[in-house]
């Protein structure tokens, strides 16, 4: 078959690969140049933290290898406090449960490479007005997709965006002191946020994240660095430039319904469903759509209809779970990271999950380090959780019987 893509980012081109791979004649379009001429990220982020989801993808169309001299591991989250202190919490049990910083053009250019090996053409500089010819169109093209609009002018469908009401500026730190191979953390509550990640040079890339209007009011990055992040004060030495002169990036989310229409057209990434990037999920789960879509066309054949809407069915439920989850992490990231409950109750999941190997999983292992659909994974962190309220509950009661027992003696 004849299949268009509309997009040329990490979802649309390594579904190239994949199309490409089983036989068919894909044509990819994008708005944008070519990125294997220069970097152009206009305002998007700089660095993807890669997971199992998307190791998955990349080395089904053989392409993990060529990627893992282009990421810098991270380890787990070190988290800092006003005063200095650093703390590090490994994100699992085992030496594989980590994730992976790679920075989004290195991806990209190498998704694209492997794609054009593969017979796949691309076409760019090439805004649409119209859906392409084929025997399909796939809208890969991100959270404002062109391929979504175009659809839905024929489709009675559901469409919801919202946009969080804070915003995002990524500033540089040219030498990380310690903890190079970790995602560092300044939760700021409702003041801010700064998440990193490693780069290749040692230098790691800081997102501060802010409420929307707390960019325009701030007129001295440094001073406001002083109070709310000040151990971060001296890591930014280009502070006061890069906040002049970075762009600040929108945080949106998408939820639409259907993802499809007629066996002519369907979505997926973040034309489908975009989500905040709190769980560092969102580009992990487009790659996985894409190895999702390729086993519903292969199972299905010529008709595309049912593809389309195995698709949708197989991956709806699981991506409305992730928008909730990413919902929850951005609470998690600014606040309750540097509660001591919360780390108790971290350290609990971990040495459970050492004891009952297998049995035992905690939450964000499950998300970020295996392919368990994001829906199944949620309900079994539930019931472990019930688990784990009754054991507490029960040892709370039998501490109070022994007391009492030392009272009637």
């Amino acid at each position: 078959m004849k299949i268009a893509i509309v997009g040329a980012g990490p979802a649309g081109s390594l579904l190239a690969c994949y199309l490409a791979k089983g036989g068919h004649r894909v044509d990819v379009y994008e708005r944008r140049s070519d990125p294997r001429g220069h970097d152009d990220a206009e305002g998007r982020s700089i660095n993807l933290g890669l997971s199992a989801r998307g190791v998955r993808a990349l080395t089904d169309v053989g392409l993990m290898s060529e990627i893992w001299p282009l990421t810098v591991p991270m380890r787990g989250r070190a988290v800092h406090t006003p005063d200095g202190h650093v703390s590090f919490h490994p994100y699992g049990t085992r030496q594989e449960e980590i994730l992976h910083s790679i920075r989004r053009r290195d991806l990209v250019v190498s998704l694209i490479r492997h794609a054009s090996a593969a017979g796949v053409t691309f076409h760019f500089d090439t805004p649409l007005t119209d859906l392409p010819e084929g025997d399909a169109v796939v809208g890969a093209d991100g959270a404002f997709s062109t391929v979504r609009t175009l659809m839905q002018r024929t489709v009675r469908a559901d469409f919801r965006q919202e946009f969080l009401p804070w915003g995002y500026k990524e500033l540089t730190i040219p030498r990380v002191p310690s903890h190079h191979e970790a995602l560092h953390v300044w939760p700021g509550g409702d003041d801010g946020l700064i998440v990193t990640h490693p780069n290749l040079d040692g230098s790691a890339t800081a997102t501060l994240f802010l409420p929307y209007e707390r960019f325009a009011e701030i007129t001295d990055p440094e001073a406001f660095f002083a109070r709310r992040f000040p151990d971060a004060l001296d890591l930014i030495p280009d502070l006061a430039k890069e906040y002049a002169e970075r762009p600040v990036g929108h945080l949106v989310s998408v939820r639409t319904a259907p993802w499809h229409h007629e066996g002519r057209i369907v979505l997926i990434g973040d034309a489908a469903h975009a989500v905040y990037p709190f769980y560092g999920q969102g580009m992990n789960s487009a790659l996985e759509d894409c190895t999702v879509l390729d086993a519903c066309v292969a199972e299905h054949g010529d008709d595309l209809a049912a593809a389309f809407a195995e698709f949708e069915r197989r991956r709806r439920p699981h991506t409305d779970v992730l928008d909730e989850l990413s919902r929850q992490n951005f609470v998690e990231l600014r606040e309750r990271v540097r509660s001591p409950l919360h780390a108790a109750r971290k350290r609990a999941d971990l040495m459970l999950a050492r004891a009952f190997p297998g049995r035992w999983v905690p939450l964000y292992t499950m998300v970020s380090h295996t392919t368990t659909p994001y829906a199944d994974a949620l309900a079994r962190a539930e019931r472990q959780d019930a688990v784990l309220r009754w054991a507490a509950l029960g040892g709370a009661g039998l501490a109070a019987i022994a007391m009492l027992a030392r009272k009637v003696r």
